[in-house]
This record gives structure tokens, C-alpha cells and sequence, in this order.
């Protein structure tokens, strides 16, 4: 059988280059018939012209059949869905035939023509009017056959029958959905006597003396030019001329006309030399440092079948959040899209369609990898690719798969792939010797191990010569940051390993995109489903929702926090000084394409602002820049507070991927600061160090008083336990100590040393999830209510003596809170601060603080202090798998109130960290899905003290230990005052 078959397809013409010319083509896209059949060895002859298919249903092409409502969709990470047993598959093998008329159109020229597929899942073979043109395999690769002898004048019927499952699939296990179906373009390409067939654009660039080479290898004779550069000859000439080169920082591209006597090309060439030299990769002479991810092509809504538009997007965001690169994850994608990184400019690492990670799960025997009968498979796939996108600039280098173990196939595959294009290098992190390949990769390394790899201090392998040789190679991370949900933590230790050692040149987050597929309930409420929200068998629930953005394209936190790690612009100093220092982190660009823009702020509130003059600064390259007088004309008198210094960086003119003002980084500096703040200010300090502030009371304090009921303190009431529930006319429930969150993924995932299980599992073991709260004494001392308890979970020994005490502040009370932890505890703690509860009617949230967006402990880069203002619904972030969001951090104060600004106001001595949204910790906890999340009568607020930091564990390494929130003696103070409206 042709799909459990070992070739990889029948009858196909030769991999070339993709590309467009003036030749007849048609396009083949739209509305075809289809039917689903459960299994691949139907008889009938449905590729007969006469068939009747008037009772299929109706598909569109590009499409993957499980997103249109034919069977399901399912996912895995790395487990096949089907035994292991090679070529083999179940013989329940979702098959869904396709049939298409379409006419020739009027003129259409005799001869030869080619029909195309760029995307078929996973298997499929072809009719046209009848005839049998072959079969292919290979998903994410082109397929061609020739079918000049077999197209009629007027109507043609094409008939295509593809397969779910096929040999194909044992190379193709991807960490994705598993979605079959004609997912690319499908198009009738004439070939005109004479024409080209196929070039191989080689355009290089001397960095020494600005030249540029050009020569175009065709398969027919062919005549270049080049107007810009006054190029006009034969094409396999090599032309000398001053070019500006291509990078992804200044993407120039020349237009330029290929030409035979049949058949006119217009390409784009991108001039650029891409080396290793001295052990560091370099792109023009220049070393470069990798600010990438990975992608996967989806869409929410069309699975793989990918809009143009949806690419675009992708691009433009990625460049907006200073993303310069881009992995392939794991399969070469859909041609326009490298089109697109040749004009916007990103560097591109291009990845073959293999990943046989299954047979991860049985010790990987009879990997394809290392299996003769594979052999020509996988070069299959390394040559369709290469020949496909040999002409791109922004691709710089050749990846042969991905989690594929070792074998001599693949190093078949370097050899074919250096000896057809050896100029650009070759990439597999599977391959930890480095036999086969040019860089050394690694997935998920931590900060340690990447440290010890700059300093070329990695264990040594066990053959001296190749260790040698793997020394003296670039380090690149092909996976790391792993954003899956809330984080990823430890981006800012990894850049700055980044930047200190010459050998590691970046990497690329894992990943892009959350593979949520969209969905709705039956009232209407939209959710994003994952793996197991189909009835799958054999899934792996979530981890498909890993990415920077989520599944409707919408940044994420973790996005935000990577674009200002990354930023090209280093923006810092010492405003109080009046000096700042700037620098420029770009490879290769000035800065005369940006403005720099500052505004000064006192509390919050815009004192002045302007235009900052800044000399062009060349790449690598820093500037000191004055400010004194500035700030002196901005800051007359502030008075008490804090007064803010922001510079930014913002784009000075329109570009092809943002317009003019987009803001590309920013640096912030305090000027001055009074009434609480520690010296220095709190812009990066520790949260996890005790906080022991001695802030002026407002007022003479009023005495406590004893009833029935209670305690009061003025108009401020407490039941007899010492519990508060009014302040002034708000009626509140709490606060008390709270060491609970709803678990992240990365929590989920992060073993803790020296245990198996995940810092979440150990948590809830702990009983951290379910405390008990013993008041062990509510007495009066002189004008403070003191409330003594001991909180602690059942089953164990372990618990935090806490002591609440209330003091009366004008209008408002004052909260200090003494907490000391009893026995010995095995780890951190995901938080500790206070929960309590308001009405739910008090949505309107404004705080002085970290913002606009969520900070914790390691991911805080993005957010800048200011005043900031939402409702309790934006509050949050919609995780499309729930879990612990919204912290809000270093805020001075916060307030809920009602629309007409009635309620309450939370001040931290200094600082809090601040959430609130319309459910608990506990419904958070136990929601799979957005919609899971029913809003209550309350809105639920935390006052924290500080939490865990999120790190990378749900795939990669755990919360640094600067970031850990550790079990310690800890004072905290906080005042809570009515707010009246208006």
C-alpha cells in the first residue's frame, strides 16, 4: 500500500524553488466536494469523471477537514496516536476524498503544466480526468506533478484522496494538533517552452569593501537584470557591484527580472554572507545575537490552513515586540511567509518536516533517523525544502528536524544540505556531539549550564577531538523561556548571559502561538479548547497552549515582559545625578531612525514633557546624555512623593511593520522621593525583603471600643474574633493571611530539588490549598486591636504564628502584620500577603504603581511605575488555561470603587502587590476553561506581602533563587480607607 509505504511518493517532478513568473497559472483554491471515509481501502472509483458526488458535502480548499466539522481534531506532544510499529498504520484511517471541476480558462496554452500542492496532510494521491498522476508525502513540503498530457480544453475533474495516517506520519510528530487535509494552495502552473524550471539566486556581500556578488543559477538560459545596480546580462555571470546589504535589522532588497525567451521571474535579492568565524556565527562580517521564537503555523479558527493576513499579523507583532528571528518550528512554512520575513527582515532558522519524538517513547528503536529503509525519505525532505527556499536572505540556516534522535540519515542529510548551499550553516539540537552539525544547540538549559557554556566550560564529551570541536562552536538555544501560561520567568538572567559571553548568541522562546482551538458554549461564551476537548483517547491536555500570544493573536504578558528584555535600546542612569547612558544593542543599525522622547511624572501625574536630544549612536555603542537642566525646568518644587523620569525611544518615521511613534524601549529613573520610600527608591528592589516601615500617622488615633457584637475602631467595625467587616459604610469580609495561589503551569511543571513531584503537587500536599485559621487571642493594647492566630494546614506540624494589629489613621486603619513560620518547610511559598472581599459592585480599580500590566517576582521588566486605571474585567489576563494572573506590583496604592467613585483605598508601607477579579483563589484553581470562571456576588482582593516568582518549569528550569519567596519571618503594613465620591 502507497501510504505505509517507505518512499516517499510516486510520479513527482523534481523539488525547485517556489516562485512566481508571467506564466499562466491558476489557482485551485475554493470549494470542493468532500466526503470523510473511516477507513483508507475504499473501492469505489470516485476519481472517475462520471462519478456522482452530488450527496457529498462541500469544503474549502486550503482546509483541514477536522476544522469544518469531518472528525476531530487531536493532540499530542510527543506520543504517536497510533501503536508504534513502522510503516504501519491502524486501519482505522480517516480518509477524505476531494473532487474539483474547473474549466481551463479561454487561451490557456497547450504544453507542458505542473500541478502543485504546498501542503498536504499526511498522505495523498492524485487523479486527474481519470488518469493517476502519483502520491506524495512529506505535509509541509511542495508537491508537483506533470499533467500537460492529461488537462482537457474546457471542464478537467481533479480527484485527490488523502490519508490521516501514513508512513509519513512516524516523521511528523510534532507537538501539534493532528489535522489532515489539503492545508496549502493548490495551483496549475503552465510551463512555457523556454522557461525557467528552477534558479538558485546567490547574492553575497563583502563586509570589508561594501561589494556586492551576484549570480543566478537557472536551468535555462537566462538573461538578469538588475536596474538599480546597472545590472543587464547573462545570469550566470557573477556581478560586482555597492550594494546595501540585507539584514533583519535593515532589510534592503533589490528588484530584479529573470528572463528567458518563455518566461519572465521577478525576484527580490538580498545581498548577505552569512560565516562561523572564530567560534561565533556572523551575518556581513558582524556577530549576531538571536532575539527569537518558534512557530508553529496555526490559527484558531483554520488549524494549519494559515490566512495571509494571520501571517502578516504574526510578523508585524513580532517585530513590534522586538523579535528578530524565527524558528521554523518544526517544518518549513507556507512560502509566502518567508517572503514576508525577506521584506519586514528576521532572521530565519528553516527547519525540515521531521520529528520522530514517538519513538522517544520505546527507547527509540527502529527511530527512522537511523534506519536505512528511512534513508531516502528524510533526504526527500531535506531537499524539498532547501531547493524550495534556497533564495530567501532571511534564511541563514538549514535545521534538519527536530527531537529526532541520532543516526546517519540525518548526517546524510547535512551532507546534501552543505554540499547543495554551503553557505549557510547546519542545525539539529539533537545532535549533542555536534558530528553532523555547525552550532551547538541545546533545549531549555538553565542559567547555570548556559553560563558554563560561555565560558566554553560544558562537561567535556568522551572523544577529546570532538569536544575540542564543540567548544569552538556558536551556542545557540533552539527552545528555552518556555511560555506556557503565566511567565515565562528568568528572561532578563538569560539576556544578560546573552550579552556576556560572545559564544552564546541568543535563542528562541518556545513558543509563538497557544494552539487554542475556538469554541463556544451553548450560551454563546467564547473559549479556546486543547487537547481532550474532543474525546481524544490519547492527549496532552494544554501544553499546546504555550505561546507569547494568544490563540486570537492577542500579546500576552510574557510578550510584553520579552519585548522589553530584548529591546534594542538600553535606557538607564541616574536622573538624581542628572545623567542618563544610553546604548545601542542593535548588530548592525544607528539610531538615527528613532526619536527620543521624555515625560516626567510626579505620583503619577504629568508634570512636563518634550523631546530629548540624542547623538546617533552606532550599533554596540553607548552615549551619556545630560538631563540635569531639564529636570531642573520639569521639577520646580514636586513637594512630597515621588517624581518619575521615563525616556522612549519611539520610531521616527512610518515603517513597513509599525508607524511613526511606535515605542521600541524605554528606561525609567526616580528623581526624588519622600514619605516612605526606601533610599534608592523601590525601582528593582528585592519584594521578598522584610518590610519594617515607620510611616507618619495622619491624625490622632481613636481608641478602641468593646461591645456585643464586636470591637470598633471610629466608624470602623470588627466581629469578636477580630475579624474586620466594615470600613466606614463599605462592608468587607477579611482581611486574613492567605499562602494560596491557583496553581501556574509552571508551578504544575517545576520539580523541586531532589523531588519527583512538581511544586504545585507538593503544595497541595502540604495543605497549602486548605489552611485553618485559629484566633488564639483578641485583645485591646492601649489603642491597637492585636489579633493573635495561628494559620496552619491539617495533618501536619508545619504553620505561621500571625499577628494582626490595628491601629486607627485619621480616617482609615492601619494594619501591621507580623507572620512567623513554625517548623521545618521543605520549599517556598507561592504567596504571602492578605485575602479579603468587597462588594462587587466596587469594579473600578485605580493604583499608583507597577503597570499598566501584571508583574511577579522574575518577569516585572515590562511594567513601569505610574498611575493606572481599568475595571476589575480587564484587571485580569484570560489565560486560555486558568490560573494565577493580574498581580499588580510595587503598588503604593490601589482603590476599588463604584462608578461614582465610592469605596475603598489600599495604601502599602511602601508597596503592595495587588490583584482582584471577580472570583477566588479556588475557583481560579479548579477552572479548566475561561468560561468555568462565573462571576460572584464579591470581588475578591489580594494584599500581598510578596509570591514565588513563575519561572520556566513547566518546561525548562524552575524559579531562580533570587526570585523564591521563602518561608521567613516577614513584617508587613498596610492602610485601608473609605474613599467618598467624586
Amino acid at each position: 500500500m502507497y501510504y505505509t509505504s517507505f518512499e516517499p511518493g510516486s510520479r513527482r517532478c523534481s523539488p525547485r524553488a517556489a516562485f512566481g513568473s508571467d506564466a499562466p497559472s491558476l489557482s485551485l483554491n475554493g470549494i470542493w466536494r468532500f466526503r470523510l471515509l473511516p477507513r483508507a481501502d475504499a473501492s469505489d472509483v470516485f476519481e472517475a469523471p462520471g462519478f456522482d458526488d452530488a450527496s457529498w458535502a462541500e469544503l474549502p480548499v486550503p482546509s483541514c477537514w477536522p476544522m469544518h466539522g469531518h472528525g476531530k481534531p487531536i493532540y499530542t506532544n510527543d506520543r504517536f496516536p497510533f501503536p508504534v510499529d513502522p510503516p504501519h498504520v491502524p486501519t482505522e484511517n480517516p480518509t477524505g476524498d476531494h473532487r474539483l471541476e474547473f474549466v481551463l480558462p479561454d487561451g490557456w496554452p497547450g504544453g507542458d503544466a505542473l500541478l502543485r500542492f504546498d501542503g498536504v496532510d499526511s498522505c495523498f494521491k492524485v487523479w486527474l480526468n481519470g488518469h493517476e498522476l502519483g502520491h506524495g508525502k512529506g505535509s509541509r513540503l511542495p508537491t508537483e506533478f506533470e499533467v500537460g498530457g492529461v488537462l482537457q480544453p474546457g471542464r478537467n475533474l481533479l480527484a485527490v484522496r488523502v490519508h490521516q495516517w501514513s508512513s509519513g506520519s512516524y516523521l511528523e510528530d510534532q507537538d501539534m494538533w493532528w489535522l489532515p487535509g489539503i492545508f496549502r494552495d493548490v495551483t496549475l502552473i503552465s510551463r512555457p517552452t523556454g522557461g525557467i524550471r528552477d534558479f538558485f539566486v546567490h547574492a553575497g556581500y563583502d563586509h570589508a569593501t561594501g561589494q556586492g556578488t551576484l549570480r543566478v543559477d537557472s536551468s535555462f538560459d537566462a538573461w538578469l537584470s538588475v536596474p538599480e545596480l546597472g545590472i543587464d546580462g547573462p545570469a550566470e555571470r557573477e556581478y560586482t557591484a555597492a550594494v546595501e546589504p540585507w539584514s533583519a535589522e535593515a532589510p534592503r532588497l533589490y528588484d530584479a527580472v529573470l528572463a528567458t525567451p518563455g518566461e519572465r521571474v521577478r525576484l527580490r535579492a538580498g545581498f548577505r554572507s552569512v560565516a562561523i568565524v572564530d567560534g561565533q556565527l556572523t551575518v556581513n562580517g558582524r556577530r549576531i545575537l538571536l532575539r527569537g521564537v518558534n512557530r508553529h503555523e496555526f490559527h484558531p479558527d483554520f488549524g494549519r490552513a494559515v490566512p495571509a493576513e494571520a501571517m502578516r499579523t504574526d510578523l508585524e507583532s513580532m517585530k513590534r515586540h522586538n523579535v528578530n528571528a524565527v524558528r521554523t518550528s518544526h517544518y518549513p512554512p507556507h512560502p509566502a511567509f518567508l517572503e514576508l520575513c525577506d521584506e519586514l527582515g528576521l532572521w530565519v532558522v528553516d527547519e525540515c518536516d521531521l520529528e520522530t519524538h514517538g519513538f522517544g517513547e520505546v527507547d527509540w528503536r527502529r527511530n527512522p533517523s537511523d534506519d536505512p529503509q528511512w534513508r531516502d525519505a528524510l533526504l526527500d525532505r531535506m531537499r524539498r525544502m532547501v531547493e524550495r527556499d534556497k533564495n530567501h536572505p532571511s534564511v541563514i540556516m538549514w535545521s534538519l528536524g527536530n527531537e529526532s534522535g541520532t543516526g546517519g540519515n540525518l548526517a546524510e542529510m547535512a551532507d546534501w544540505a552543505r554540499e547543495r548551499d554551503p553557505g549557510r550553516p547546519i542545525h539539529y539540537e539533537g545532535d549533542r556531539a555536534c558530528r553532523y552539525v555547525d552550532v551547538f544547540s541545546m533545549m531549555y538549559a538553565s542559567h547555570d549550564e548556559v553560563a558554563a557554556i560561555g565560558r566554553r566550560a560544558e562537561p567535556p564529551l568522551e572523544d577529546p577531538g570532538q569536544d575540542a570541536h564543540r567548544r569552538g562552536m556558536p551556542f545557540i538555544l533552539c527552545e528555552y523561556a518556555h511560555a506556557m501560561g503565566n511567565g515565562p520567568g528568568g528572561l532578563t538572567e538569560y539576556q544578560e548571559l546573552f550579552e556576556k559571553y560572545p559564544r552564546c548568541q541568543g535563542g528562541f522562546v518556545w513558543e509563538w502561538l497557544d494552539h487554542g482551538i475556538r469554541r463556544h458554549t451553548a450560551e454563546g461564551a467564547e473559549y479556546f479548547a486543547y487537547g481532550g476537548d474532543f474525546g481524544e483517547e490519547l492527549h496532552d491536555s494544554h501544553f499546546v497552549i504555550d505561546g507569547l500570544v494568544f490563540p486570537d493573536r492577542a500579546p500576552s504578558p510574557g510578550l510584553t515582559e520579552f519585548a522589553k528584555v530584548i529591546a534594542p535600546v538600553r535606557i538607564d542612569g541616574d536622573a538624581a545625578a542628572g545623567h542618563l547612558v544610553i546604548g545601542n544593542r542593535y548588530d548592525f543599525t544607528d539610531t538615527s531612525h528613532l526619536d527620543f522622547r521624555w515625560l516626567v511624572e510626579h505620583d503619577g501625574t504629568l508634570l512636563a514633557s518634550g523631546r530629548l536630544g540624542v547623538p546617533t549612536i552606532q550599533a554596540g555603542e553607548t552615549v551619556e546624555v545630560k538631563v540635569i537642566d531639564l529636570l531642573r525646568e520639569a521639577t520646580p518644587s514636586p513637594g512630597p512623593g515621588e517624581t518619575w523620569l521615563t525616556v522612549r525611544a519611539v520610531l521616527a518615521a512610518d515603517t513597513a511593520w509599525a508607524p511613526a511613534g511606535h515605542e521600541v524601549a524605554w528606561g525609567q529613573m526616580l528623581v526624588s522621593a519622600s514619605g516612605g520610600l526606601p533610599p534608592g527608591g523601590v525601582w528593582g528592589s528585592d519584594p521578598h525583603k522584610t518590610r519594617r516601615v515607620s510611616v507618619p500617622a495622619q491624625g490622632e488615633p481613636r481608641p478602641v471600643t468593646r461591645s456585643a457584637t464586636g470591637f470598633s475602631l471610629g466608624e470602623h467595625t470588627f466581629d469578636p474574633l477580630g475579624t474586620l467587616r466594615e470600613v466606614g459604610p463599605v462592608a468587607v469580609a477579611g482581611p486574613r493571611l492567605d499562602v494560596w495561589r491557583a496553581s501556574t503551569d509552571n508551578d504544575l511543571g517545576e520539580a523541586w530539588f531532589g523531588d519527583t513531584r512538581s511544586l504545585a503537587t507538593l503544595w497541595r500536599e502540604i495543605g497549602l490549598h486548605r489552611m485553618t485559621h485559629r484566633v488564639d487571642d483578641v485583645n485591646i493594647a492601649g489603642n491597637d486591636l492585636v489579633v493573635r492566630t495561628r494559620v496552619a494546614p491539617a495533618a501536619t506540624d508545619l504553620g505561621f504564628a500571625t499577628t494582626y494589629r490595628w491601629t486607627s489613621e485619621g480616617d482609615g486603619l492601619r494594619l501591621l502584620v507580623e507572620v512567623v513560620p513554625e517548623g521545618t518547610w521543605p520549599c517556598p511559598l507561592p504567596r504571602l500577603g492578605l485575602r479579603m472581599a468587597v462588594p462587587h459592585g466596587l469594579d473600578q480599580i485605580t493604583w499608583f504603581g507597577l503597570g499598566p500590566g501584571e508583574a511577579y517576582a522574575d518577569s516585572r521588566r515590562a511594567a513601569r511605575v505610574g498611575r493606572f486605571s481599568t475595571d476589575v474585567d480587564r484587571f485580569s489576563t484570560p489565560y486560555v488555561f486558568p490560573q494565577e494572573n493580574g498581580s499588580r506590583a510595587e503598588v503604593r496604592w490601589a482603590s476599588v470603587t463604584d462608578s461614582s467613585g465610592a469605596g475603598l483605598s489600599f495604601s502599602g508601607e511602601p508597596t503592595i502587590e495587588f490583584t482582584a477579579r471577580r472570583w477566588t483563589s479556588e475557583d481560579l484553581d479548579a477552572a479548566q476553561h475561561t468560561t468555568d470562571l462565573v462571576p460572584g456576588d464579591r470581588i475578591h482582593l489580594n494584599l500581598d506581602y510578596g509570591q514565588n516568582g513563575v519561572g520556566t518549569g513547566a518546561c525548562g528550569p524552575g524559579v531562580l533563587p533570587q526570585h523564591r519567596l521563602n518561608p521567613e519571618p516577614v513584617s508587613f503594613g498596610l492602610t485601608i480607607r473609605p474613599v467618598s465620591p467624586g
